[in-house]
């Protein structure tokens, strides 16, 4: 053993076990060790303090441990003449966090318990970092934090935490925006230098930035595309958008909020109509036909009550609010209606005199894809209830829905250029600060839905990372502004995707500021955390409720950290660390600082 072994041994020595509960133990230290700093080989070494590693040596293995809390014991001991006279010890309770084996790996967990007696040392600065070491040896990281207290370079390693469900928590200003900005600009150039030119193929990013705080020219990437939406003027962007995807089944259904026994069938039905007619040689004449027959089995065949129902139907579709103005209905001889001319419509040929049956005659699709979908569901409902199969005060609710939503869809959505938001760049931010609160629900939920279920089709292997800002926008199960059927169907397309997303190579990230009002389900399944200050209790439950990786001391400190430090925690990290994030530069930061009052002065 030689001389330079002992003197380590002396100066990194700080006491001995003295109690085993469990992953708990207890710490006698030594009383030459009470000082604040220790002196080795010209170093300043930070003595032991609660939140700091130690080493508790069991023959040829190293156990480590976190300091927790500590004490001052009074202690009596006989001296001189029996006398007492009082001394006053040091106990740490320190919670066991891994082990380093033989071969020099630090593992985390519970391996083996230490025996009362062991040695207990600080760690030396190679073993510190060894604790920390994170991304495999050689392997390229992601190198944008450092410990908070220890002070060390982080590395994050890429496979492992891109490729995984990914939680950022915290309150307004705690710094949280500049940890999904930083992971990402890191991360975006990473895994473009890790795939080369099959990055763009291979690696998709869609950002639903609810604030407007990711748009900046050198937020994140410069290689990014920015659709800055609006449903309160025409001046916003559009999202291109191929109209069979825009009409898929399930796509039209999130966005009526279907019922799934009647309206969800009925839309199905349509499309299937729709389909039909656009198969003839002449699509047009094929439906002004069904136009004329029905207008005429209205006009000749119904009762009064019935009759008056179908030519509300029909308005829309034939564009005139005086459509029956030169018709009335006749009483006598059981009810007929005639022209204000005096021909009655006793046969179906004196039907074709009327304005409306001219206009049917004459009808034009419409150039919007929405107005045409209208009216095919009008026709549709037209048909149906002329047959006595439906209701329309079952299905004109889901009509009325998509009346309603046709002007947002309009100035949010561009079918005519054919095209989809992935021919530009891999990396898209859909800015929704300036769409309304319905479409703020229904376009993430559509966007993120139409994704998935083109990357399950996809056979080529690649990724497609959703990322959600605002989560709790979204993902809350609180919310009292929507039915509960449509909260309900919502979350539980977000839950699939979550579950089951990893196995088709889509993978989500939620930052939100209120993880009590996201689904737990959604909280659960995350692989990886970086929770920023909390202050609210109920916020607090649900990271201790949902959040696996996080020890008891690790949860006290969340509502006094300092701003750009985090909690880290997941499948990747061995034990929870306390990260700086570092801070990125004002051109390269989201737009979510707070204003100061000296910004306004002249």
């Amino acid at each position: 053993m030689t001389s330079a072994f002992v003197n380590e041994e002396a100066v990194l020595r700080i006491g001995e076990v003295r109690e085993v509960s469990g992953r708990t133990l207890s710490v006698l230290v030594d009383k030459n060790k009470n000082l604040s700093d220790l002196f080795y080989h010209g170093k300043v070494l930070k003595n032991v303090s609660v939140g700091s590693f130690i080493e508790v040596k069991k023959g040829f293995m190293s156990l480590i441990a976190k300091v927790e809390t500590e004490k001052i014991v009074e202690e009596k001991s006989p001296v001189g003449s029996g006398s007492d006279s009082l001394r006053f010890r040091r106990y740490l309770t320190a919670s066991l966090a891994g082990y380093i084996d033989r071969n020099g790996r630090f593992t985390g967990g519970t391996r083996e318990l230490p025996l009362i007696g062991n040695e207990v040392f600080l760690m030396s600065e190679e073993q510190l970092h060894l604790i920390h070491s994170i991304a495999p040896a050689g392997e390229s990281g992601l190198n944008f934090s450092r410990t908070d207290l220890e002070d060390i370079d982080i590395t994050l390693p890429i496979s492992g935490l891109l490729n995984s469900h990914i939680a950022i928590f915290g309150n307004t200003g705690s710094g949280k925006s500049n940890t999904l900005a930083a992971l990402y600009q890191h991360g975006y150039e990473a895994l473009k230098n890790l795939l080369g030119e099959g990055f763009r193929s291979r690696s998709r990013f869609l950002l639903f930035d609810f604030n407007g705080e990711y748009g900046g020219r050198s937020c994140i990437t410069r290689d990014k595309v920015v659709y800055n939406l609006s449903t309160h003027d025409e001046e916003g962007d559009r999202i291109p958008m191929p109209a069979e995807i825009l009409l898929e089944h399930e796509i039209l259904s999130v966005l009526t909020d279907a019922t799934d026994k009647t309206q969800k069938p009925f839309l199905k039905r349509v499309l299937e109509f729709k389909k039909r007619v656009e198969s003839k040689l002449n699509p047009q004449s094929y439906f002004r036909e069904i136009l004329k027959r029905r207008v005429t089995e209205t006009l000749f065949g119904c009762e009064k009550k019935k009759s008056d129902d179908l030519i509300d139907l029909f308005r829309p579709v034939l564009k005139d609010e005086d459509l029956i103005a030169d018709i009335e209905f006749f009483y006598n001889n059981g009810g007929v209606w005639r022209t204000k001319t005096g021909v009655y419509f006793s046969n179906e040929e004196n039907t074709h005199q009327c304005n409306m049956y001219q206009r049917a005659q004459n009808y034009e699709f419409p150039e919007d894809i929405m107005e045409e979908l209208l009216d095919y569901m009008y026709v549709q409902l037209i048909i149906e209830y002329l047959s006595s199969r439906s209701n329309p005060e079952h299905l004109s609710p889901v009509i009325n829905r998509m009346s309603g939503l046709k002007k947002d869809i309009r100035k949010i959505f561009n079918t005519a250029s054919g095209g989809t938001i992935w021919a530009e760049t891999n990396f898209v931010v859909l800015n929704l600060n300036m769409v309304n609160l319905t479409m703020k629900k229904t376009l993430p939920l559509l966007m993120a839905k139409w994704a998935y279920s083109a990357k399950k089709m996809d056979k080529v292997p690649s990724t497609l990372h959703l990322i959600i800002d605002e989560a709790h926008n979204i993902l809350s199960n609180t919310s009292f502004r929507e039915s509960e059927s449509w909260k309900d169907y919502r979350l539980e397309t977000f839950e699939e995707i979550i579950k089951e997303g990893r196995k088709f190579g889509v993978f989500v990230t939620i930052s939100s500021q209120r993880p009590n009002d996201i689904s737990p389900t959604i909280i659960s399944q995350a692989h990886n955390y970086f929770i920023h200050r909390l202050i609210n209790q109920n916020d607090l439950y649900a990271i201790e409720k949902s959040v696996s990786y996080i020890d008891r001391m690790t949860e006290e400190s969340i509502p006094t950290l300092a701003t750009g430090t985090c909690i880290f925690s997941g499948v990747i990290c061995p034990m929870p660390l306390k990260l700086r994030i570092n801070e990125l530069s004002f051109r390269k930061k989201p737009h979510s600082h707070t204003l100061n009052f000296e910004d306004l002065m002249l």
